[in-house]
């Protein structure tokens, strides 16, 4: 892949997206930056490709519930505050599929310039998604971390979930933030860092999944997936007596298979979804070979570097969501 435009499906025209920020014929690196990144494009390409994994209707509502409560304390008229005026400028850093621009943003997209780049060839999937619902879109498959976004072009920078799969964090945060526009929106969401026991299971499995292809990860991963929909069926709980520092655990009741998904091992399990959806998420989870885990004083440390205001901090043992503000 050398041509980093991606054709969108029904799309005659160039993407205003692209035209405005001046990257149509943008050629993409003939190489990787690292082998790490390498694997990481190959998973993900893997990945959103199997679109029965994340298209249905349960995983569509898990996914829009999540990311509303995180990026605007589930309230809906934030959107509709942050995309008032027509035509903004949005670029999706890491789109995958167009799962979660879609899922969050949906129609609003309608009324602006929607730029989707992903490293992978997800870009393609994330084409006819956004196709499919008729929604008009430019795609570049491209490295974020060296994509020439012009400074002070981009209305709103949305990073679900992807920053901590580049080789570094914080550079790629500082690369992407140089392009938002004065009173620019920059929503992006990075992993936490976990307990010492999870940290070192997860970090164990990961290496165990390096020397297979990514058909033979997803297999060897449903028998964990498997086990964590057997620990949510017990639908029981224990009572931690006081709180154990040493491991992370804090004090309090808590369901048997959350204690797990903390504190031992992330074994994923929402009952309204099916094995393969579940197993997906895993699989997001531990096949990555770039997985950096950040705290909430990091991601502070990026903003004032960006010369970014922290308009939202949200913070949970799964990860860190900022909204910053040129």
């Amino acid at each position: 892949m050398t041509l980093a435009t991606v054709p969108t499906p029904k799309s005659p025209t160039l993407p205003r997206a692209i035209e405005r920020l001046g990257l149509a014929g943008l050629v993409a690196p003939e190489a990787m930056a690292s082998a790490a990144q390498d694997q990481t494009a190959d998973t993900f390409g893997y990945k959103w490709h199997r679109t029965e994994t994340f298209t249905s209707q349960p995983v569509q509502a898990m996914s829009r519930t999540w990311m509303l409560d995180r990026y605007c304390g589930g309230d809906e008229a934030r959107l509709d505050e942050w995309l008032a005026e027509p035509g903004r400028l949005i670029v999706d850093a890491g789109c995958g599929a167009g799962h979660s621009a879609l899922a969050l943003f949906g129609d609003r997209l309608r009324a602006h310039d929607y730029l989707g780049i992903d490293i992978s060839t997800a870009v393609r999937v994330a084409a006819a998604q956004f196709a499919a619902r008729g929604i008009p879109a430019g795609f570049l498959q491209h490295d974020l971390t060296t994509v020439p976004l012009p400074a002070g072009s981009v209305d709103l920078l949305f990073s679900e979930g992807v920053l901590h799969h580049t080789d570094d964090t914080r550079a790629a945060f500082l690369h992407l933030a140089r392009a938002l526009a004065p009173g620019g929106r920059f929503l992006a969401y990075v992993y936490a860092k976990k307990g010492p026991v999870r940290e070192f299971t997860d970090d164990h499995i990961r290496a165990q999944l390096a020397a297979l292809d990514n058909d033979a990860a997803w297999r060897a991963l449903e028998p964990l997936t498997r086990l964590g929909i057997a620990l949510g069926e017990l639908g029981a709980t224990v009572h931690v007596p006081e709180a154990v520092p040493l491991l992370g655990i804090p004090a309090g009741p808590i369901d048997v298979q959350r204690l797990f998904y903390w504190h031992v091992c992330k074994l994923f399990h929402r009952p309204e979804l099916t094995l393969d959806e579940m197993n997906h998420i895993n699989f997001d989870w531990f096949r990555p070979a770039n997985c950096h885990r950040h705290t909430p004083g990091e991601v502070e440390a990026w903003c004032a570097e960006a010369g970014l205001s922290v308009e939202r901090l949200h913070v949970e043992e799964a990860g860190i969501t900022v909204v910053a503000r040129r």
